[in-house]
């Protein structure tokens, strides 16, 4: 296996720039205006500075895995940028990274989150201004899209440039989300009652069905 001999890390300002541009993606996708949005949103902010930190600035999962990497593969080049795609990089894949599997996936996983947390925030926006239930959309598939497309990037991420510490925020990112899905939940059924029973027995929470459209019986034609 053979990598780019340049160092490709200490770039500081690239570090700062790509966190820059996906926060605020996140952000103008996301808009959020609750103390429960902006915890959820800065929670994704961090893991997106850890990952970049990583990624340009300070290899720290390259260089706790540089005895086993060396030894894998002793003709390495560790500090080159190529060899930061552990997954080609573990499993010894040739080519360009960019273009591997997982790196597709990742685009399709990035892409489809940031366009379900954009939906997810328009169709419920406008249910909040109208004090009722948000049913319509992406709601109408699962009960929480916001968090399903936050973990949907970061599991994207994950796939293109796995580290030690964002596969550790991912996993408690994600117990994060279901912790504040069910408080939302709660939350919901006390406003709404009986009407967020038949929507919740009608919705899965976190996975749609392969074998349906929507709700089966729209609430109150909502």
């Amino acid at each position: 296996m053979t990598h780019d001999t340049a160092p490709a890390y200490g770039l500081w300002t690239l570090v700062i720039l790509n966190s820059a541009v996906f926060i605020f993606f996140a952000f103008s996708f996301g808009k959020p205006r609750t103390p429960r949005g902006w915890r959820s949103f800065s929670a994704f902010s961090a893991f997106i500075v850890a990952l970049f930190a990583e990624m340009y600035g300070f290899p720290l999962t390259v260089y706790l895995l540089s005895g086993w990497l060396q030894r894998l593969y002793p003709g390495i080049n560790l500090m080159s940028h190529e060899a930061g795609h552990l997954w080609s990089t573990v499993f010894g894949l040739k080519g360009n990274p960019h273009v591997s599997i997982t790196h597709v996936l990742s685009y399709v996983f990035i892409g489809g989150g940031f366009i379900l947390l954009s939906s997810a925030w328009n169709v419920r926006y406008q249910a909040q201004k109208q004090h009722r239930l948000v049913t319509t959309g992406s709601y109408a598939h699962v009960r929480h899209p916001q968090y399903v497309a936050f973990i949907a990037i970061m599991f994207g991420f994950l796939l293109q440039w796995p580290t030690i510490l964002t596969l550790t925020m991912f996993l408690v990112l994600v117990a994060m989300y279901i912790h504040l899905a069910h408080t939302e939940e709660a939350e919901t059924h006390r406003d709404f009652g009986g009407e967020y029973e038949n929507y919740a027995a009608e919705v899965p929470a976190w996975f749609p069905y392969l074998r349906r459209q929507g709700l089966a019986n729209p609430l109150s034609g909502r």
